[in-house]
């Protein structure tokens, strides 16, 4: 009943929105988390969703994605009216990495926006076309590096990736220092022994992925041994400073626990 104590702030409101997960919800009824670009993540409440040919049961399929018209609430569940222009990323659909690799974007999302109106609508174009570019085929790893490096600082975590945080050198060999809050450069390596020692080439695409528009980015050229260095440098950053939990995360690294194997494999090689 408490589900149902809520205010309301907008009544027949029209939204871009990607539709996040469904669950049960009584007998009949569905309760469907949807990123919407004017109000954060919103949870709605679709009484008899789950009746045979039910009129709204194609625009709230998962990974669904067009303009939606309903009510917002402030606080408790949504309501969905109906939907236009309703299209779904089939491949991230129907492939089970490509949507583990989606859902951990929508949960990294969801997990740095919440309901705040003015971060969604900064950034659900960015989390939009990052699915976009998943379902294209893109590099699905290195799509999840670029919107970790990102939305770091919707995490109060801000790193400088473009000069050493000592001295401001930006040509130089860097490595990444948490205890600095971002790169160093060679000749300031001693101030911190305990640095991510990172090797020259995953410096630079971190440094070059911080910076990278998803909106002109059409492929991403990286070999799967440096794609795994970026991944690893970010899980650390991301366990140290931010402290994240995202259910399919978990799923992930199981899924890619050949591609470590691959990478130990390698390092001993060279």
């Amino acid at each position: 009943t408490t589900l149902f104590r809520s205010v309301v702030l907008h009544q027949g409101e029209e939204f871009s929105g990607i539709v996040v997960s469904k669950r049960d919800y009584k007998e009949r009824d569905l309760l469907v988390k949807i990123l919407t670009n004017r109000y954060g993540y919103k949870t709605f409440y679709i009484r008899g969703a789950k009746k045979r040919g039910f009129r709204l049961g194609a625009i709230i399929l998962p990974f669904s994605h067009g303009r939606y018209l309903g009510s917002i609430n402030d606080d408790g569940l949504s309501y969905l009216s109906t939907g236009k222009e309703i299209d779904q990323y089939q491949n991230i659909f129907n492939d089970i990495m490509l949507n583990a690799y989606a859902s951990y974007v929508l949960g990294l999302g969801e997990a740095a926006i919440k309901d705040d109106c003015i971060l969604a609508s900064q950034w659900y174009r960015k989390i939009e076309r990052a699915l976009q570019l998943i379902d294209q085929g893109v590099n699905p790893l290195i799509i999840v590096s670029i919107m970790e490096i990102q939305m770091l600082e919707l995490f109060g975590v801000a790193p400088e990736w473009r000069f050493c945080a000592v001295c401001g050198n930006q040509r130089s060999s860097f490595d990444y220092s948490e205890s600095y809050g971002g790169i160093l450069c060679k000749n300031h390596w001693h101030l911190d022994q305990n640095r991510l020692h990172l090797d020259e080439k995953t410096m630079y695409f971190l440094r070059y992925l911080s910076d990278i528009d998803l909106d002109v980015l059409e492929s991403v050229n990286l070999s799967e041994k440096t794609s795994i260095k970026i991944k690893r440098a970010l899980d650390v950053i991301y366990d140290d400073q931010v402290g994240l939990y995202v259910p399919a995360k978990k799923f992930l690294n199981e899924m890619t626990s050949f591609d470590f194997a691959f990478e130990k494999g390698l390092d001993k090689t060279e």
